[in-house]
């Protein structure tokens, strides 16, 4: 009778030992899972890290209709098609005005600078932003927010803000 209840008392901590694994397995899996959604919940699968710079374009700004603006270069991100790129400034905290691309059918046009022979923005890439038929920075300096957006995926890339002068 005695080494019975030897044996039932070596068991029971062998027991306790092996279910506390069994549990910690679980909850480690449990929680690897929970951080994999989150993450993922975050970036939607598809993470694009973008950055613009935006500073004082040459020449100053003046009551004309044609004033160079401000010159945005792209410092990071990858390659973003013309096509699916959608360029807006609101000046003064104004209301946004998007920038025609090459055609000139908006309040301001994109001039590409930078390896213009592909259609691509890349790294290093930029566009200077000028009026196009009508006064934008009227007080001789006004401040810019450009809001660079991939109209493909509907997401804003960038916000940057310069000073015209």
């Amino acid at each position: 009778m005695q080494n019975e209840n030897r044996n039932d008392e070596a068991v029971s901590p062998v027991i306790a030992t092996i279910l506390m694994v069994a549990i910690t397995v679980v909850l480690a899996g449990v929680l690897y899972v929970w951080a994999a959604s989150l993450a993922e919940g975050n970036t939607d699968g598809n993470l694009a890290l973008y950055a613009f710079g935006g500073e004082d374009a040459t020449g100053s700004v003046t009551d004309g209709t044609d004033d160079d603006l401000v010159r945005i270069t792209m410092s990071q991100g990858g390659d973003l098609n013309w096509a699916s790129v959608s360029v807006k400034i609101s000046v003064d905290n104004g209301a946004p005005v998007t920038c025609s691309n090459g055609d000139a059918s908006g309040n301001c046009d994109l001039v590409e600078f930078g390896n213009t022979g592909d259609q691509f923005w890349s790294v290093g890439d930029g566009v200077t932003i000028v009026e196009s038929g009508q006064d934008l920075c009227t007080s001789g300096s006004c401040v810019i927010k450009v809001t660079i957006t991939d109209t493909r995926e509907g997401k804003t890339l960038d916000e940057s803000t310069a000073i015209a002068e």
